[in-house]
C-alpha cells in the first residue's frame, strides 16, 4: 500500500514541471510586497480574490500551454507567424520595461531582506551577489538542472502556508472574507485589486508557460501531441495555479490579520512586511516570511528574465533556448544578462523598487486583456489549433479574465481621471 502510494506521487512529481515553476513563479517578491499591502491596507477584504483569479489564471495558462504544444511555437513564435508585424512590436514595447521593472523589484526586495536576515552586510552586497550567482547559473547549467532547480525551489513557497497557523484566528470571519466579496469604489482599493489581478495573471507567464512547453516537448522527445500529452499538461497547470493561488491567499490572511489588526496599515516593501510581523508574530514568522522572499525571487527572475529573452529573440529570429550552450545562442544569453543588469540598475537611478513595483503591477493589469484577446482568438482558431481549439468551458474562463481584467482596468482609469480634475 504504501509503496503503491510513494510511486504514484513520484509519478505525479515527475508529471509536474512548466505549469508548477509558472504558478510558484507567479509568487514572486514583488508579487509578496502586492499581496502584503493588499492585506495591511484592507484586511481581509481582498481575501475572496484567490478563488475569483484561479480559475482564471488555470484557463489562460492552459490555453497558453497548449498552443505551445500544439504549434511548437512559443506564444510569440504564434503571433509572428499569424498575426501583424504591428501587433507583435506593441506587445514587445509594453512588455521589456514591465518586465525588467518587475526584475528590479524582486532584486531590490532580495538584497533587502538579505540584509535583515544579516545586518552587518550591506542590502546592495546581497542585490548584487544575487544577480551575478542568477546570471551564472542561468548561463552554465542546461535546461533539465534549470527545470529541476526551479521545481525543487517551489517548495519554499510552503513557508507561506504555515505562517497564519502559528497566532489564534477568526475562522469564521476568514470564510465570510473568503466567500463574500468585498468592494469598495476607491481609487486606492481597485488601484490594489488591478495590482492583484495582474500580479497574477501575467503577461510574461503567458510566454514562459508556451514556451516551456515547446522545451519539454523536445526533451521528452514528443513529436507529435496527442490527448494524454494534454490532459497531463492540464494537471500540471491546475496544481500550479492551484499552489500558486495558495501562497497568495495565505500571504494576504497572513498579513490581513497580523499586520491590519496591529494597526500597520502602510507597507512599501517586502522587508516591511517581514519587520513588522515580527513585534506581532514573533521571530520564527518573521524568518520564515523573509526565506519565502529569498527563495522567490531564486525561482522567479531566472523566468523574468528567461520570458523577456524568448519574447525577443522571438522576434527577430535568433537561436535561442535555456538548452543551448552561450556560444550557440549568444544573443539569448546576451538578453538575459542586460534584462538582469538593467533590473539592478533601477535601484541606483533613483526609482524606487515599491514604485517600480506598483507600476509594473498595473501595467500588466493594463496590458494583460489585449494580450487575452489574442490568446483567446489563436486558441478558437482551427486553421492553427486544429482538433484542439478551446472547449466551451475554457472559452467561458477565459472570456470571464477578459471582462474583469477589462472592467477593472477602466475603473481604474476612470477614477485616477476623476481625481485629477
Amino acid at each position: 500500500m504504501k509503496r503503491n502510494i510513494s510511486t504514484k506521487l513520484k509519478h505525479f512529481w515527475k508529471l509536474l514541471g512548466p505549469g508548477l515553476i509558472t504558478g510558484a513563479s507567479d509568487d514572486d517578491p514583488s508579487g509578496i510586497a502586492t499581496y502584503s499591502q493588499a492585506g495591511a491596507a484592507f484586511g481581509l477584504s481582498t481575501l475572496w480574490t484567490g478563488l475569483l483569479a484561479f480559475p482564471l489564471m488555470a484557463a489562460i495558462q492552459q490555453m497558453c500551454a497548449k498552443i505551445g504544444l500544439v504549434t511548437s511555437l512559443g506564444l510569440t513564435g504564434a503571433l509572428k507567424k499569424h498575426y501583424p508585424r504591428p501587433v507583435l512590436y506593441l506587445m514587445l514595447l509594453f512588455s521589456f520595461p514591465a518586465i525588467v521593472m518587475n526584475i528590479g523589484a524582486d532584486i531590490a526586495g532580495m538584497g533587502a531582506v538579505g540584509n535583515l536576515l544579516f545586518p552587518s552586510i550591506d542590502a546592495t552586497f546581497f542585490s548584487v551577489f544575487f544577480t551575478m550567482l542568477l546570471l551564472v547559473l542561468i548561463i552554465y547549467l542546461p535546461y533539465l538542472k534549470i527545470a529541476a532547480t526551479l521545481k525543487y525551489l517551489c517548495i519554499v513557497l510552503l513557508v507561506y502556508l504555515i505562517v497564519p497557523f502559528m497566532y489564534d484566528q477568526d475562522w469564521g470571519l476568514i470564510a465570510k472574507k473568503t466567500f463574500i466579496p468585498t468592494l469598495e469604489f476607491n481609487k486606492e482599493f481597485v488601484a490594489i485589486l488591478v495590482g492583484i489581478l495582474g500580479t497574477t495573471i501575467s503577461p510574461y507567464l503567458f510566454f514562459w508557460q508556451a514556451t516551456m512547453e515547446v522545451e519539454e516537448m523536445k526533451h521528452k522527445n514528443h513529436l507529435v501531441v496527442n490527448k494524454r500529452i494534454i490532459n497531463e499538461m492540464k494537471q500540471d497547470v491546475d496544481f500550479g495555479m492551484t499552489f500558486s493561488g495558495l501562497v497568495m491567499y495565505f500571504i494576504i490572511l497572513t498579513t490581513g490579520t497580523v499586520l491590519y489588526n496591529g494597526g500597520v496599515h502602510q507597507i512599501d516593501t517586502v522587508e516591511q512586511a517581514a519587520i513588522a510581523l515580527k513585534p506581532l508574530a514573533g521571530n520564527l514568522a518573521y524568518l520564515l516570511f523573509a526565506i519565502g522572499v529569498i527563495g522567490t525571487g531564486l525561482l522567479a527572475i531566472p523566468v523574468l528574465s528567461g520570458a523577456l529573452s524568448y519574447i525577443i529573440t522571438e522576434t527577430f529570429g535568433w537561436e535561442q533556448g535555456l538548452d543551448k550552450k552561450f556560444h550557440e545562442a549568444k544573443a539569448f544569453y546576451v538578453v538575459i544578462a542586460i534584462s538582469l543588469v538593467l533590473g539592478l540598475s533601477l535601484n541606483y537611478i533613483g526609482i524606487s523598487p515599491i514604485k517600480a513595483l506598483i507600476y509594473t503591477a498595473i501595467l500588466y493589469g493594463m496590458t494583460a486583456p489585449v494580450l487575452i484577446a489574442i490568446i483567446l482568438h489563436i486558441s478558437n482558431n482551427k486553421s492553427i489549433m486544429g482538433d484542439y481549439t478551446n472547449t466551451l468551458k475554457a472559452n467561458i474562463f477565459g472570456f470571464m479574465a477578459l471582462i474583469i481584467m477589462s472592467l477593472a482596468s477602466l475603473v481604474l482609469l476612470y477614477l485616477q481621471f476623476i481625481d485629477s480634475n
